[in-house]
């Protein structure tokens, strides 16, 4: 079991995933491992694709309907595929939105090299200009079913340092939810455990009807005096995830540069839990929910957590005392 990545067996359990991996991969991908590892009681399908995209994009419209997936989760090229499987709870990973371009970009044209082993033995490709142009074709089918309904089951996720592709603006024009993480072009165990899944639960709680407990985090309680996290603090959030939903609470300001901050810090600290989680207040007291973590001695309809007070001096002393709860 690798170290820096943690198992959750009550996600997706008993259900399927289906994973689209990028170009030049297979079903053998070390992101493939990733996904069986974090959801060990979920039935993870991993399909090597032809290099032709019609053929690959048939192959994956067929075993949607022989497989019925619950999640698809493309990354790369493999999330322009996934873009266009309408009908099912979609995660895109940095997809590869212009794949033609990408192709010609990054010098992907002429002999090529599977970067891990697929089921036929093959291992060695060649990309020709006539390819590129079926990927173009390909591309121009993406957005092509969406409704209001698919602008729901669609969740975008993009690395803001990732140098291979930038579609960001392009999804965002037809999905509402894009979301930038920390991380590259190719995901490792941080960003796929503090980003995507993330995601993974917020869908596997809507699927389930799976209400969690709320708690409501004052942002001043994340901050030390230079305005970086406290001790501590973003590691219980992340174990807090797993458990509660969150939300992160900041006063409502009169200027609107002052939003721009306050989402300028969750985004640099938080990140993706943040994303559609952030509410702006004067009225803390009137929050409906299970608990409020606020620094000062608060009467509302929240259970108070004053941080700083002698129980709860630090964010361990908060950890403790919610592990203690197990969840309730």
């Amino acid at each position: 079991m690798n170290p820096y990545i943690k198992q959750f067996p009550e996600l997706f359990k008993g259900k399927k995933v289906l994973y689209v991996h990028g170009f030049g991969s297979s079903g053998q991908s070390g992101t493939v491992t990733r996904i069986r590892e974090v959801l060990p009681n979920a039935v993870v399908i991993a399909p090597d694709l032809p290099i032709h995209p019609e053929e690959a994009i048939d192959l994956l419209r067929r075993t949607c309907v022989s497989e019925h997936p619950d999640l698809i989760i493309g990354t790369s090229m493999g999330g322009m595929y996934t873009e266009m499987l309408y009908g099912y709870d979609r995660i895109l990973v940095n997809p590869a939105l212009q794949m033609g371009d990408t192709m010609k970009d990054h010098g992907m044209i002429g002999a090529q090299h599977f970067s891990n082993p697929r089921q036929d033995g093959v291992q060695d490709f060649i990309v020709t200009k006539a390819m590129v142009k079926e990927y173009k074709e390909m591309t121009e089918q993406c957005f092509s079913g969406i409704t209001d309904e698919e602008q729901k089951r669609v969740w975008g996720l993009f690395g803001d340092e990732d140098t291979t592709v930038n579609t960001f603006d392009l999804f965002h024009e037809h999905y509402p939810t894009a979301i930038r993480f920390h991380g590259e072009h190719r995901m490792n165990d941080q960003s796929f455990m503090h980003s995507i899944v993330p995601v993974i639960r917020w869908v596997d709680d809507r699927q389930e009807g799976r209400v969690r407990p709320i708690i409501y985090i004052d942002i001043n309680t994340l901050k030390d005096k230079w305005g970086k996290p406290n001790s501590s603090s973003q590691k219980t959030i992340r174990t807090l995830l797993e458990t509660y939903q969150l939300y992160f609470v900041a006063p409502a300001p009169a200027e609107a540069r002052s939003y721009a901050d306050v989402n300028a810090w969750l985004y640099e600290y938080v990140n993706v839990p943040a994303w559609g989680h952030t509410v702006f207040t004067n009225q803390k007291p009137l929050l409906y929910g299970d608990y409020l973590i606020e620094m000062e001695k608060t009467e509302g309809m929240a259970t108070l957590i004053q941080f700083g007070s002698d129980t709860f001096k630090t964010w361990d002393d908060i950890a403790a005392y919610f592990e203690r709860l197990g969840g309730q």
